[in-house]
């Protein structure tokens, strides 16, 4: 049995461990607590960053989208050269944007942008033809439903071709998932092409601006994943 002298000098000693372990515990919360706050704010400005990135390519796309009818004016003016050739060039402004999104948003280098920019006015060019097939196989049909399924099977060929070879870069997401969002929504927007018939458009467009926007906003989200 301890004495009462062992018995009084044990409490004490009892007490200054919990003290110590309390404060260990305490301690320990305070460094845990910054932690956690620095997770939330690197977490804040990541979703921050990039919502500004969506936000500059969305608006890199309207003014490209704005620059690409005025193109072929200026096209003609140079020294002649093949058709297909004339077409990809009204390309270049969209080609451009894409090559900064792919080099910015992805692992991908330099030259696998240049290479993404280089899809981008095929696609275009793919995009026109296959417009222009469909037009001509709804020859009897009234002109404004003609431009419907015409901006239709371009919006799909066009974001399609791009889905497709940007997906096969070193740093492409393979998987078929992160391009739907594009192709569906590169389908729809083509549908603005019997909005610009309709109106008699020829220097504007309502097609080109919004297409761009929202396949450039899609495709640096696709490339995020």
């Amino acid at each position: 049995m301890l004495s009462r002298n062992n018995a009084d000098s044990a409490v004490p000693m009892a007490h200054g461990r919990m003290a110590g372990s309390q404060a260990v515990y305490e301690g320990s919360i305070r460094f845990a607590r910054p932690k956690h706050h620095e997770l939330t704010m690197t977490d804040a400005i990541t979703a921050d960053t990039s919502r500004n990135d969506l936000l500059k390519i969305a608006i890199g796309g309207v003014v490209s989208g704005l620059l690409t009818p005025l193109l072929p004016d200026v096209i003609d003016l140079l020294a002649p050269a093949p058709a297909t050739l004339r077409l990809a060039l009204v390309a270049v402004p969209f080609a451009v944007l894409v090559f900064f999104a792919v080099r910015r948003l992805s692992a991908n280098p330099a030259w696998a942008a240049l290479v993404a920019s280089l899809v981008t006015m095929i696609a275009f060019v793919a995009a026109v033809n296959a417009a222009v097939y469909v037009d001509g196989q709804m020859a009897g049909a009234a002109k404004t439903m003609r431009s419907l399924f015409a901006g239709l099977a371009g919006g799909l060929v066009g974001s399609g071709v791009m889905a497709l070879g940007i997906a096969l870069l070193p740093a492409g997401p393979r998987k078929a998932a992160p391009w739907m969002p594009m192709l569906v929504t590169g389908t729809i927007a083509g549908a603005l092409l019997a909005l610009d018939t309709s109106l008699g458009l020829d220097r504007t467009s309502f097609l080109y601006p919004v297409w761009q926007a929202v396949v450039g906003v899609r495709l640096a989200m696709a490339l995020r994943r």
